[in-house]
């Protein structure tokens, strides 16, 4: 075998052992990264805001709604036949990125009438399986809620019980309503998450959610 031939075959056998070394340096650089990005990600917290809005046609002071939910409410005047709104609730919660929340609470009466009272609570939930922080198809971030869930147990007034030496009583009875999906939104943008029509009265609990 000529000297030129065995040079080649050292030569090739180098550029092949130079191209090893460097695809397992560019692989372990790599899941070094991918490492790096998923300890990141697993750092990240996320603020979540979940507004409990009560739509009536009843007379009530609408004008303190939180300054982030004017478009929300402009939406809504648009597709509901409402006339005003105002703000039951705001739960503020802070949940680590791929993480779960789970909130149980009493509260005053959702529905304003002349039968609920502080002694007519209502009881409530607020749940989601799974906040994870994903990006869409343009590149943007987006916050992702799988298996959302919010429920609650309202009085509602189905009758009066009159006395024969009392004043009359109203009667009423603990019903459950209630909304399950699975959302995503860009994040700081309030979406409309659902409407639930509840009460004989008309009025709807409309659930907006920001993160």
């Amino acid at each position: 075998m000529s000297l030129i031939k065995v040079s080649r075959r050292i030569l090739f056998v180098c550029l092949l052992m130079a191209a090893a070394t460097l695809g397992a340096t560019a692989s372990a650089q790599g899941a070094d990264q991918a490492a790096q990005r998923d300890t990141k990600n697993d750092e990240i917290n996320l603020d979540t805001q979940l507004y409990l809005l009560i739509a009536t046609n009843q007379e009530v002071d609408d004008a303190k709604l939180p300054a982030n939910l004017e478009p929300v409410v402009k939406q809504l005047r648009a597709s509901l036949p409402f006339k005003n709104y105002r703000l039951a609730a705001t739960l503020i919660n802070r949940v680590k990125n791929e993480g779960r929340l789970n909130l149980q609470w009493v509260g005053g009466p959702l529905l304003a009438s002349a039968a609920t009272s502080a002694q007519t609570p209502s009881f409530n939930e607020f749940k989601v399986n799974q906040v994870k922080l994903a990006t869409d198809a343009n590149g943007r971030d987006v916050v992702r809620m799988d298996g959302f869930r919010f429920g609650a147990r309202i009085p509602i007034q189905t009758g009066t019980a009159i006395a024969s030496n009392g004043p009359a009583a109203p009667i009423l009875n603990y019903e459950n309503t209630g909304l399950n999906t699975d959302i995503s939104m860009h994040e700081g943008e309030p979406v409309i998450v659902g409407t639930l029509n509840v009460g004989p009265s008309g009025d709807a609990i409309i659930l907006v959610m920001t993160a």
